[in-house]
């Protein structure tokens, strides 16, 4: 774009992809990255981009990545995970945006690699990413997970794809999926939500027939039907949290 842009990162131990994922954006005017106490070739590989690489202890999703913006020397940034990269339709798309533009931010379709597969369908895709914006017209949620981006004026779609490859394996990614459940039971606990047995079944039989059937997740092959029924096991356990810590409470 003809504005500057800094590309902006958060890492821990993030070496095996962040080289794919700096690659992608050597275009930019500078590249940020805070990084939360990698023992890995982290830090090495981002100095070898020229990035400014900055320690900061771990926050939450949504205060680190909104720290790391305001590090950045330029008021338009790029957020991207370091198992994210841009596909070169979308680099392409970016370089092309024009001086000041009237939006405030851009969203963008991002394909997630699950079992070795790119899912075109279902939850896997398009899932919809607000990740360049105007830090002076937009921000990021101070949410511990499932952060997003509240932008304060208009918001516009690129067709590009982010690419986003996890590189775990199953039982990695149901760990991180505990992780998220359990700070969003405590999110929802916080904020003195309740709920019972008709949450627990209906929210993960509602997002199967809306995910596998509506949005034809069955056209991804068992990698889709594996994705969906690990989210639907999460709204599930998500609630059961709930349900745990409003009883653990009681008996204080």
């Amino acid at each position: 774009m003809s504005s500057a842009l800094s590309v902006v990162l958060i890492t821990k131990n993030a070496a095996r992809q962040i080289a794919t994922c700096l690659e992608s954006c050597r275009f930019a005017d500078e590249i940020v990255v805070v990084d939360s106490g990698s023992s890995d070739d982290t830090v090495t590989i981002a100095k070898s981009y020229n990035a400014k690489v900055i320690h900061q202890d771990w926050l939450g999703f949504g205060p680190q990545k909104q720290l790391a913006v305001q590090q950045a020397r330029h008021d338009w940034v790029l957020c991207l995970d370091a198992d994210e990269w841009l596909s070169p339709g979308l680099a392409s798309e970016i370089k092309a945006l024009p001086d000041n533009p009237q939006a405030s931010a851009y969203r963008f379709p991002r394909s997630n690699k699950f079992m070795g597969r790119f899912l075109r369908h279902g939850e896997g895709y398009p899932d919809l990413s607000l990740r360049l914006f105007d830090r002076r017209r937009a921000r990021w949620s101070d949410h511990a997970v499932h952060e997003y981006v509240i932008a304060d004026g208009p918001v516009e779609n690129l067709k590009g794809d982010l690419m986003h490859e996890s590189g775990e394996d199953i039982a990695l990614y149901l760990t991180k999926q505990n992780r998220y459940t359990d700070l969003q039971a405590q999110a929802l606990f916080a904020r003195g939500k309740r709920v019972g047995w008709p949450k627990l079944v209906f929210s993960p039989l509602l997002r199967f027939f809306k995910f596998y059937l509506l949005r034809q997740g069955f056209r991804d092959g068992v990698p889709g039907l594996v994705h969906i029924s690990i989210g639907c096991f999460n709204s599930y356990i998500k609630y059961a949290k709930l349900i745990e810590l409003h009883r653990l409470e009681s008996k204080q």
